[in-house]
């Protein structure tokens, strides 16, 4: 596993992209190693650039990488790619599998064991998306950096 650095973004001239990425290929270890490189690139992201990022932005960040790269992991074959980075205010969350089937979220059944990441991702993120790519599908989670001084993350109504 292979982290590509911080640099330019190439689309944007003067544009700096501050993201991180990375093939995944394996077991269930690479869940853990997502997860800790999510949690390192923010952690740089505030050292090295002065963005602050909340607590709640870092742990919801490591829960969503966590659920997206589990799901991609045991239900498509081959490598997952993992893409995390600023974009504005959020902190943008894109797994890249090879399966063209798009995740629908179950509906609510409190009896239900498992198979819940999905529904947890979609509360806890300010927006979500699934796309089909040309080979297999992208999923985007965006989770907001801040939270406001009332406790409510910015762009998500409270609940």
């Amino acid at each position: 596993m292979g982290a590509v650095p911080v640099g330019e973004n190439d689309t944007m001239p003067g544009v700096r992209a501050l993201q991180t990425a990375v093939a995944l290929d394996g077991d269930g270890a690479v869940i853990a190693q997502a997860r800790d490189l999510a949690a390192d690139f923010l952690a740089r992201v505030q050292a090295d650039h002065g963005i602050p990022v909340s607590q709640r932005a870092m742990h919801v960040t490591q829960l969503v990488v966590s659920e997206l790269v589990t799901n991609a992991i045991k239900y498509a074959p081959g490598p997952v790619l993992l893409n995390v980075r600023i974009a504005d205010d959020t902190v943008e969350v894109a797994v890249w599998d090879s399966d063209p089937v798009l995740p629908v979220a179950r509906a609510a059944d409190v009896g239900r064991v498992g198979q819940h990441g999905l529904e947890i991702v979609m509360a806890v993120c300010q927006s979500f998306e699934a796309q089909r790519e040309p080979v297999g599908k992208r999923i985007t989670a965006r989770v907001a950096l801040l939270d406001d001084p009332g406790g409510a993350v910015a762009g998500q109504r409270p609940l």
